[in-house]
């Protein structure tokens, strides 16, 4: 019987790690349709292990030997060639994603009030130009987080906003689905 150890290598003997990924875009209002259950098996395809989806917008846990940069150009290249458009691919460790959840500066809001905007990379802006309304954002390294105090469909505080003015690709989740992947992948 293989210990808990044994069960984290891969048969050339190198550490396989936990990712969280996020793609951006997929099966919104009818666009970039992505069943998971062809997405799941095209992971699988690619040699990717201990692969699972949650929900229908494109959160994915799986693990491999490669950097983390390589799994997004995989999994970017192979969306592409498989279903023939292009999807902003997120890939995030365990370690990161444990970091963001910590350092949320909203965590004394309501829990619908708390977004995670995911960043393609860090950045060292802190303060971006915009009327936010009663909405707060704060930037910290490759995530924003955002208080939205009238719900995300009515701030402006949204992944095309940070887009354009931090020049990096973002996705956001709420908090309920930021902690849920948390739980899945350990």
């Amino acid at each position: 019987m293989k210990t808990d150890q044994e069960n984290s290598f891969s048969p050339q003997g190198r550490l396989r790690g936990a990712f969280i990924v996020l793609l951006r875009g997929i099966n919104v209002s009818g666009k970039n349709k992505l069943p998971m259950q062809d997405l799941r098996t095209l992971l699988e395809k690619l040699n990717f292990e201990a692969v699972q989806t949650y929900i229908q917008s494109g959160n994915i846990i799986l693990k491999s030997e490669d950097t983390k940069e390589k799994v997004a150009s995989i999994i970017k290249e192979a969306i592409l060639k498989e279903f023939g458009y292009e999807v902003p691919v997120l890939v995030k460790t365990i370690e990161e994603w444990q970091s963001a959840i910590e350092n949320n500066p909203f965590k004394n809001v309501e829990e619908k009030q708390q977004y995670f905007t995911f960043l393609s990379e860090a950045t060292s802006m802190e303060n971006i130009e915009v009327d936010a309304k009663n909405d707060e954002y704060k930037i910290k390294g490759d995530v924003v987080y955002v208080n939205a105090v009238g719900g995300y469909g009515k701030t402006k505080l949204n992944n095309n906003l940070f887009e354009k003015k931090l020049k990096v690709s973002a996705t956001t989740r709420n908090l309920k689905t930021t902690l849920k992947l948390l739980t899945l992948a350990t």
